[in-house]
C-alpha cells in the first residue's frame, strides 16, 4: 500500500470538508423557503421537532441536540415562548433546572409542518440511493465521533478534555463542548 504524505492527506481532508459544507449549504438552501413560509428558523424548527419526538427537555439537552450555544438556545426558546409554541417550567426544588415543552399551538404547528419538512429533506437528498444514504450516515457518524475526540465509537465525549488543537492555537484554556453526535 503506498504511503500518503501528510500534505496529500491534508489536501484531501480540505477538499472533502469544503464539499461537505457546500452539500450542507445546498440542502439548507432547498429547505429555507419552506421554513420562511412557516415563519420559523431552522433552529426553531429543531427545537419544536426535538420536543415533538423526545418530549419535554431542558435547555442544555436541546442545545446539545441542536449543536447550539446556551445563549442562542435561550434566545430561540424566548422567541418560541413569546409566540406561544413552547412553555418553560421550573423543576420544583431546583430553580436552575428549566424544562421546555410544547404547547398545544406548538404541537399543532410542528405536527403539521414536520411531514412536509421531512419530505423536502428527502427530495433534497434524492440524488443518493438508500444504500448511499446508509453509507453516508455511517461515515458522518464516524467523522463526528472522531472530530469530537472519541476513539471508541461507544464512548461519550468528555467535556473536561482539552481540545486537541487548543494548545496549538494558544487556546489551552478551551474545553471541548459536548454534542449529541447521533
Amino acid at each position: 500500500m503506498p504511503v500518503v504524505s501528510e500534505a496529500a492527506s491534508e489536501a484531501a481532508a480540505l477538499r472533502v470538508f469544503v464539499k461537505l459544507l457546500r452539500a450542507a449549504s445546498a440542502v439548507e438552501a432547498r429547505l429555507e423557503p419552506g421554513l420562511i413560509a412557516a415563519g420559523l428558523t431552522s433552529t426553531q424548527l429543531g427545537v419544536l421537532e426535538a420536543l415533538l419526538h423526545k418530549g419535554p427537555l431542558n435547555q442544555r439537552e436541546l442545545g446539545r441536540k441542536l449543536l447550539s450555544s446556551p445563549a442562542n438556545m435561550t434566545d430561540v426558546i424566548d422567541k418560541l415562548e413569546r409566540r406561544g409554541m413552547v412553555l418553560r417550567t421550573r423543576k420544583p426544588g431546583d430553580r436552575r433546572a428549566v424544562r421546555v415543552e410544547l404547547t398545544a399551538a406548538g404541537r399543532d404547528k410542528i405536527a403539521t409542518l414536520f411531514p412536509r419538512h421531512a419530505a423536502a429533506i428527502a427530495a433534497a437528498m434524492a440524488g443518493l440511493s438508500r444504500e448511499e444514504l446508509a453509507t453516508l450516515e455511517t461515515l458522518l457518524r464516524k467523522l463526528g465521533r472522531s472530530a469530537a475526540g472519541m476513539a471508541d465509537p461507544t464512548e461519550a465525549a468528555d467535556p473536561g478534555v482539552p481540545d486537541p488543537l487548543a494548545e496549538e492555537y494558544g487556546l489551552a484554556h478551551i474545553r471541548r463542548t459536548s454534542f449529541d453526535i447521533e
